[in-house]
């Protein structure tokens, strides 16, 4: 593949449909939550952190769509609904653990990165005058 503008990212290209699918952060986070086994709705919201019942179902609706989630409606009395990764879903689990190294290792970065620019940005500074990356501590802690 060719990383020459124009051609790696074409309008039909199968990378541009892999980020569309999972680049929603609740497509991440519920493709990581799933990645120990198959869960039930309530279990996904607790594990997620902050997103609604509405748009989990949303979420798990268009992973449904796209081959990456099951949903397995159990014949009980009350009745019990699991959420699990499908074959194609778990092909995303080496590539969602490097993601999460990658922002357990640079998340600070970022952050850090963020703040600065957004200080500049209040206290007036020229936008096109660069911002200098702040000094983040690489010892292991947060995230």
């Amino acid at each position: 593949m060719s990383l020459r503008p124009g051609i790696a990212f074409l309008a039909d290209c199968p990378a541009l449909l892999a980020m569309e699918i999972i680049a929603s952060k609740w497509s991440m986070v519920a493709l990581f939550a799933l990645t120990d086994g198959p869960l039930r709705h309530g279990e996904l919201v607790e594990l997620s952190g902050g997103i609604s019942r509405k748009v989990l179902t949303q979420t798990l609706r268009r992973l449904q769509a796209n081959g990456l989630v099951e949903r397995h409606a159990y014949a009980e009395a009350p009745p019990r609904v699991e959420y699990g990764l499908t074959d194609l879903g778990r092909t995303l689990e080496e590539p969602i653990r490097m993601l999460t190294a990658w922002a357990r290792e640079n998340g600070e970065a970022v952050v850090a990165f963020r703040e600065a620019a957004e200080t500049a940005r209040t206290v007036g500074a020229d936008r096109t005058t660069p911002v200098k990356t702040p000094h983040v501590d690489e010892s292991p802690g947060r995230f």
